[in-house]
């Protein structure tokens, strides 16, 4: 296709477009969606939250990125893409089987950790693909509205997938709306595949070389930083948030369709600061946004270590508004910091090994998190002779480190235009 100022403004469109149908496709398979289907397969807490935290174990699939290196990527990656989503589809498909519960949780299991394999492959190359149609003076405000259009699109969404498990599963019929959720992700697929097709790709120098290019970046200081950042804030994160979808479901008692209405306070909150946000780090840098944003995902997690039962609705919206105003810059924010210090060949591999790292030790994390989760429930919700839910402990060892977080970006990442970040 012709790259011209016309086919890249309609590519820069389809990116949008792209964006959300994953973003709806990803509602379907993580969190309390996630946790019904677990539990329909009779997993524990514990497991539920491994399982969440498989995307995170995903990123380490990133490295394969790294040997992958074709001049031209677009068939790579539609192609990955439609396997991927295929076995999103799986997910909703295996619950309905007749087989053995253990047999089918492996299958599951199987299947998710395929998916995120296929998907972490080719994401640095999809990233480094649509990004490089972006003007660099421009990436905060694109990237804001790209994700206010995804959150847009998923309220609506959420609350009618949230209405139809609720309506299903209240007559005991839940394998019906897993059927409806399965076929849901099948539409999103053909429509996500027709974004990328029609989308045009600018030629991007690469570094030839596997092992040259992989040792390059292992000495390369500047993503080395980078990747302690990325490290130490998915630590933060996943030490609780892989919990959070069973502690809806069980502990707090919360419908799918109030758990859709966290999902319109969520989008209506990152949509009104993903813009604010995305202009200012525009105007400053998004190091300093990104300190900004930190500082209110450190209250998030503090409001949610005294979120219980009693008042569960009231905390839980609270925690989830801040964490989405924090959230409407972080994801971006991250990003962009490679894309401001790293070189343009390097990029792609510079994401794949910081979403590497930083997967590994989100994964890491909420592994041993886990033991302490199934430790405290098997304890009758005690811990240190205190009357805590495991999902509050997990609640301060998040506050804890976006604490140090926040420290380690104010005193190791320099300012954009200094010699090394």
């Amino acid at each position: 296709m012709e790259i011209n100022e016309k086919n890249l403004k309609t590519s820069r469109f389809l990116y949008i477009l792209e964006a959300g149908f994953e973003y709806l496709i990803s509602i379907l398979v993580a969190g309390a969606y996630l946790a019904k289907l677990t539990e329909s397969l009779g997993m524990s807490d514990q497991l539920t939250g491994i399982m969440s935290s498989i995307i995170s174990l995903g990123h380490l699939f990133q490295l394969g990125s790294l040997l992958i290196r074709p001049k031209r990527v677009k068939g790579l990656v539609v192609t990955f893409s439609v396997l991927n989503q295929l076995l999103f589809m799986l997910l909703y498909i295996i619950p309905l089987g007749t087989g053995a519960k253990p047999f089918r949780s492996v299958l599951f299991v199987v299947a998710i950790l395929l998916a995120y394999l296929l998907y972490n492959l080719v994401h640095p190359k999809k990233m480094n693909w649509f990004m490089s149609l972006i003007d660099d003076s421009e990436r905060g405000r694109f990237t804001s509205v790209k994700e206010m259009v995804s959150l847009v699109m998923g309220v609506g969404f959420s609350f009618a997938m949230g209405g139809v498990v609720d309506y299903f599963e209240a007559k005991g019929e839940l394998k019906t709306a897993f059927i409806i959720c399965g076929a849901t992700i099948a539409v999103l697929m053909i429509l996500h595949t027709i974004t990328m097709v029609g989308s045009v790709e600018k030629p991007v120098k690469v570094e030839s070389g596997k092992r040259k290019a992989f040792a390059a970046m292992l000495k390369d200081k500047t993503i080395l930083k980078l990747a302690v950042l990325f490290a130490l804030w998915y630590a933060a994160m996943y030490a609780s948030t892989p919990f959070l979808g069973s502690y809806q479901n069980k502990e707090l008692g919360f419908s799918m369709t109030f758990i859709s209405l966290l999902s319109l306070i969520y989008s209506g909150v990152r949509i009104a600061f993903s813009f604010l946000w995305g202009s200012y780090a525009d105007r400053k840098s998004f190091k300093t946004m990104l300190t900004a944003c930190y500082a209110v995902s450190t209250l998030s997690f503090f409001v949610n270590i005294f979120t219980v039962p009693s008042n569960g609705k009231i905390f839980y919206t609270a925690y989830y508004a801040f964490h989405a105003i924090a959230m409407a810059g972080i994801n971006s924010a991250l990003t962009n910091l490679v894309y401001d210090y790293v070189e343009v060949s390097r990029r792609a591999d510079a994401i794949a090994i910081t979403q590497t790292v930083s997967g590994v030790v989100g994964f890491l994390t909420t592994l041993a998190a886990g033991v302490l989760v199934d430790h405290i429930q098997k304890s009758g919700n005690t811990f240190l002779g205190m009357s805590v839910y495991a999902q509050q402990v997990t609640a301060a060892i998040s506050f804890v480190m976006n604490i140090v977080v926040i420290i380690y970006l104010r005193t190791q990442i320099q300012n954009k235009g200094e010699k090394e970040c």
